[in-house]
């Protein structure tokens, strides 16, 4: 019994240091998803109803735009980022420190200057178009159009895709590689079979880390996509901040978006797990 009561003592203490980040984790994702589900299956008054859920199927349209244009976003920053994270973890000293903060310089910036930035290139008479009116070329409409709010996305969230990556291929080493390539193989080969299988992970993450924010933004879509490209983050912001004050709907609209992501990232959790027995076996 003694030795009972010391081990129930020992596991309390142990779990004290732990009471902080419970606490943080109580008061700030418990309790708000608690209160996003409350509103969410009631109505105004407070009864529940399934009315709001209904409605929501309003909204499907929207929300498949918003998963089309985030998943486009997504592929083209693993496109974009990969070659640059292997490049960057193939660097060393001053050209390394040089590259890496030049892919972590725009996130030093306010998001709002950042999308703002691009309104006054990408609009009819920003940047693009008088350089393209030098050569009798335009103007050519790219403001408030889809390929605006992607290109917005892959800007503002590129840098999500490269830190995952680069880490995961700062983990390669180089005796790996060249391991790989005293057995026979070539560049593409390296690549095929040593370099991409080991740096899946990263891009999982990277993948995850973009995608999420991408489908339920809503400053992007708004500022560079008018009002013509409607995302499902402009919709639940406008339950909650506009005319249309409806917390009870944007909160349904916004429990729907949370199941898409989270079977997203199950999907993604899922080809990780495969993938990674493939590389066991």
């Amino acid at each position: 019994m003694k030795n009972t009561s010391e081990s129930k003592k020992s596991k309390l203490w142990g779990a004290l240091p732990a009471a902080p980040y419970v606490l943080w984790m109580v008061a700030f994702i418990v309790i708000p998803l608690g209160m996003v589900v409350f509103f969410a299956l009631t109505d105004s008054q407070g009864q529940f109803t399934l009315e709001n859920i209904a409605r929501g199927g309003e909204y499907m349209s929207v929300l498949l735009r918003s998963i089309k244009l985030a998943a486009i976003a997504t592929v083209l920053c693993v496109l974009i980022a990969y070659p640059l994270a292997y490049i960057l973890s193939r660097k060393q000293g001053f050209q390394k420190q040089t590259l890496f903060i030049m892919v972590m310089l725009p996130m030093w910036m306010n998001f709002l200057l950042r999308t703002f930035a691009w309104m006054t290139i990408l609009e009819n008479n920003g940047l693009i178009n008088k350089f393209l009116g030098l050569f009798g070329i335009g103007p050519l409409h790219m403001i408030n159009t889809q390929g605006a709010v992607i290109l917005g996305m892959v800007y503002n969230y590129i840098p999500f895709m490269i830190l995952p990556i680069y880490t995961t291929m700062c983990k390669i080493g180089n005796d790996v590689i060249e391991a790989a390539q005293d057995l026979g193989g070539n560049t593409f080969q390296v690549m095929a079979r040593v370099v991409i299988p080991l740096s899946l992970p990263g891009v999982s993450t990277g993948i995850t880390m973009v995608f999420v924010p991408a489908i339920s933004t809503f400053i992007i879509s708004k500022m560079l996509g008018g009002g013509t490209n409607q995302l499902i983050g402009d919709i639940i912001e406008l339950q909650f901040l506009g005319n249309s004050y409806n917390p009870n709907l944007g909160s349904a609209i916004s429990l729907v978006l949370m199941v898409v992501v989270l079977l997203c990232m199950s999907i993604m959790n899922n080809f990780d797990d495969e993938e990674m027995e493939g590389r066991i076996l």
